[in-house]
């Protein structure tokens, strides 16, 4: 979480009795055991609506973090040196963790409607690594998929009550695995205490719901594409298609917020879908991989670094200095990206993920629905080249965990960044938010004709047809700007 959301964050767990279970419990007030505390707590500075506001923006983050976290996890699989009879097996794994990535990308445009409907700013925000917050479920870190890391992805989606023998080796790993920075949380606590509040009318008032808004919200038509039960990339076979729909809900009623809420929790931590387990939820699909996973005995990722970055962070490593100076666990440290060539790649990856940002943050301030495959409308334009930008950070994640991090010839290689933009913020007027997005296109042109200027024969064809397609984009995006 952003700084500026922490103080609020001490108090978000809290929780009182429900008045009918002091009244219960009143005659046996002595020796009598702690009580199950279910209603939440109004903090200091807020009313209901805007504590609704905010346990949204956080689930937000949340959602935006553990996508970025899960499709680098996804993507340092595979490379030469997984043994061949293992390399359909990780394939498999990566895919997997590619659609829950995607389902995380829905939970977060679902997030976007609910704020929506109350009338609150959207949020595609989160913290920038390595460092974590209270209540977020573990410590924002771009790593390799291990087991230590599948334990701490099972421990965020699990279930309330999972308390197996082997859930408790899989607690202990995740909660070894971890820094100590902050405890380990269930993401299903968040979405618990959200249905709560907003289930409530004497919580957030029936006036504050808007049916109206349902014209600027994402919905299945424009944003499903292509995501329908397996049809997300998955081709290891037929048998392992068995993935639920990303879920994509406008919401126009108190029920429907709640129920779309209810959904998003479902699909993360339940232990299965339905009776012939035909849909796995997200804890379910990682502990498959995590009982699959080797102990040592072959690797099945590339070396990718912890936390790549185009830039040294040195407030970050000033704070992992004064942690280790005072004795305490320090954050995970970043890894800088030094080979000149691979360092431009991550550079034009960041600006392709800042775009793919602005442009879903900007869908949501154009009405109307446009149907699939609408771009004659700014919506529909919009849309197509948040789809777009889509494909391109898949692309430049491949690219990237190809080339080297530095010069040395270690055989260690760079790695997506997902590094942050200086704001998400979109200007105040329309004319202003298209002119953004030409200055964006033009630095990616900027970027691939230096990439292609350095090395004319590194992925020649794919950086051809970005500088076509950014051409045809930037004039589409031209046409908005009125002339003086």
């Amino acid at each position: 979480m952003r700084s500026r959301m922490s103080r609020h964050l001490d108090s978000l767990l809290r929780f009182e009795p429900a008045a009918a279970e002091l009244r219960a419990l009143a005659p046996k007030a002595r020796g009598v055991k702690p009580l199950v505390r279910t209603e939440p707590v109004l903090p200091p500075e807020f009313s209901w609506h805007d504590y609704a506001v905010l346990l949204l923006h956080i689930a937000a983050e949340v959602e935006h973090a553990l996508m970025a976290q899960y499709l680098y996890a996804a993507y340092s699989l595979g490379g030469p040196q997984v043994p061949a009879k293992h390399r359909e097996r990780v394939r498999h794994w990566q895919e997997v963790v590619l659609g829950i990535a995607k389902e995380e990308m829905g939970h977060l445009i679902t997030v976007q409607n609910v704020l929506t409907l109350i009338g609150a700013p959207l949020n595609l925000d989160r913290e920038d690594y390595p460092w974590g917050a209270q209540f977020y479920p573990f410590e924002f870190t771009l790593e390799p998929l291990t087991k230590n890391s599948l334990a701490r992805y099972i421990y965020a989606e699990m279930p309330a009550g999972w308390d197996t023998d082997e859930a408790k080796e899989i607690k202990k790993r995740a909660l070894q695995g971890s820094t100590g920075q902050q405890p380990l949380h269930r993401v299903g606590e968040l979405y618990d205490r959200m249905q709560k509040i907003l289930a409530n009318p004497e919580y957030v008032r029936d006036a504050d719901f808007q049916p109206a808004t349902t014209t600027f919200q994402a919905s299945w038509d424009e944003w499903g594409r292509g995501y329908m039960r397996g049809a997300r990339g998955q081709a290891t076979s037929p048998e392992r298609q068995r993935t639920p729909d990303v879920i994509i809900r406008p919401v126009s009623t108190r029920d429907e917020a709640v129920e779309a809420l209810a959904a998003v929790g479902k699909q993360g931590e339940a232990r299965f879908y339905d009776e012939d387990d035909s849909e796995r939820s997200h804890f379910r699909r990682f502990l498959d991989i995590y009982r699959e996973y080797p102990d040592g005995e072959w690797t099945p990722t590339r070396p990718v670094p912890l936390n790549p970055k185009t830039v040294m962070d040195l407030n970050a490593n000033r704070v992992v200095r004064t942690a280790k100076a005072r004795g305490a666990a320090p954050a995970r440290e970043s890894t800088v990206i030094t080979h000149p060539e691979s360092v431009t790649w991550a550079h034009l990856f960041n600006v392709r993920y800042r775009m793919l940002l602005v442009y879903l943050s900007h869908a949501y301030q154009l009405a109307g629905a446009t149907g699939q495959g609408d771009a004659l409308t700014p919506r529909g334009l919009i849309i197509n080249r948040t789809f777009g930008e889509m494909y391109n950070v898949r692309a430049l994640s491949h690219i990237l965990v190809d080339l080297p991090l530095d010069e040395s010839g270690s055989g260690a290689v760079a790695g997506p960044t997902f590094e942050m933009p200086y704001t998400l913020d979109l200007p105040d007027k329309e004319p202003d938010r298209w002119r953004l997005h030409r200055d964006l296109l033009e630095t990616a042109q900027q970027l691939v004709r230096t990439l292609r200027a350095r090395n004319p024969d590194r992925h020649a064809d794919y950086l051809r047809a970005l500088e076509d397609l950014d051409g045809a984009a930037l004039e589409s995006v031209r046409q908005m700007i009125p002339k003086p």
